[in-house]
């Protein structure tokens, strides 16, 4: 799966960096969601600016039994559909970046 972006994890659990296609890079920022109440809503809120362009949910992979965040994105620039990504952890990297892994739907 190609990297479409990476970010860093901050102290405070919030992810910073970069989403990059070919035709956008924007920065975002990737935020606990404070209001969450029910096991439904998102674990996560994905921000560029002041516009929130995604969620995310935390999961399990089944086969190495290791967490990422899997996150749904949305806004005109994508066009009619949504975006689906992985968050994890970057391959040699250190431990508080992370890769934005594009997860095609079709």
């Amino acid at each position: 799966m190609p990297a479409i972006g990476y970010v860093t994890k901050d102290e405070n659990g919030t992810y910073t960096g970069q989403l990059k296609t070919l035709s956008i890079r924007a920065d975002i920022s990737i935020v606990a969601n404070a209001k969450k109440t029910t096991d439904t809503q998102p674990d996560y809120r994905v921000i560029s600016g002041d516009v929130e362009i995604g969620a995310g949910w935390n999961r399990r992979s089944e086969t190495s039994g290791r967490d990422y965040v899997s996150l749904s994105l949305a806004a005109p620039e994508f066009g009619p559909r949504r975006l689906y990504a992985n968050l994890g952890r970057a391959a040699g990297e250190s431990d508080d970046r992370f890769a934005i892994l594009w997860n095609p739907a079709d």
